[in-house]
């Protein structure tokens, strides 16, 4: 797709998706982590969404949030923004989604004081300078059209010192590419961690109730598209992890002070 094509695309599939279903019980779209050891203590309410939660977790303990300002862009339906601000005690949250359905969905269902949601779009972040000291990125840029505006657009919000945190999937061959982008960005790469494994293990685990949803929810002529979204054993995104074609990468990068 071209980059206007590819923003349209994904601004109206996550609008469809917000306004087809509102469930407020279904809080995030993501492929999941799991690590043996890793197991963070959760409510019982959360327990159902373990793995896409320690998705979040993985990603946004690689620094301390407590006490921070803090950005997620592309925050779908707002569970990891309401995890993060939960769990890990920011000063304040915000969470934006270029989806003006999906932000109104998250108001809808979050009430939590020091967080809230606004339509944003992750290239034209509504933003003044120098103005979080985290940026968080959930399996959320490869739906982008310019992940260099993206980058751009992070590195002039964060406050000097400030870090972003980052996971998201990438074609193998594109990862390289994908490394040059955070070096031109000014951003200093911190860690980087190829966690396809831990992706693979998650979706290993919600795969069979995944399916199940999708077969009781979803229209016949959809099934397969949202199969791959959802990464079920035997779709194209599941295989293309197992196969080597995809890339799952978690990165910590910083703002020079």
């Amino acid at each position: 797709m071209s980059p206007k094509t590819k923003r349209w695309f994904w601004k109206w599939f996550y609008t469809t998706f917000s306004s087809k279903y509102p469930d407020h019980n279904f809080r995030f779209m993501n492929c999941g982590y799991y690590k043996e050891g890793f197991h963070p203590e959760l409510d019982s309410s959360d327990e159902k969404e373990r793995f896409p939660i320690q998705l979040y977790h993985h990603v946004a303990t690689l620094v301390n949030l407590k006490g921070k300002s803090v950005l997620e862009v592309g925050s779908g339906r707002g569970g990891g923004t309401a995890y993060v601000t939960q769990n890990l005690y920011p000063e304040h949250m915000t969470g934006i989604d270029i989806s003006e359905t999906a932000v109104e969905l998250c108001n809808s269902i979050y009430n939590i004081d020091n967080m809230n949601f606004v339509i944003g779009d992750s290239e034209n972040i509504p933003f003044d300078n120098e103005q979080f000291d985290a940026v968080i990125n959930v399996e959320s840029s490869h739906c982008y059209g310019s992940m260099q505006s993206f980058l751009s657009e992070t590195f002039r919000v964060l406050k000097p010192g400030g870090f972003f945190l980052f996971c998201d999937l990438r074609e193998t061959i594109a990862v390289k590419e994908l490394l040059t982008q955070f070096k031109i960005s000014g951003l200093q790469l911190i860690k980087n961690q190829d966690i396809t494994k831990n992706i693979i293990e998650a979706l290993n685990r919600m795969s069979t109730e995944r399916k199940e949803t999708i077969d009781h929810s979803v229209p016949r002529i959809l099934k397969r598209t949202f199969e791959s979204y959802a990464g079920v054993k035997g779709s194209k995104m599941y295989d293309s992890f197992s196969n080597g074609t995809l890339t799952y990468l978690s990165t910590c990068l910083q703002k020079p002070v």
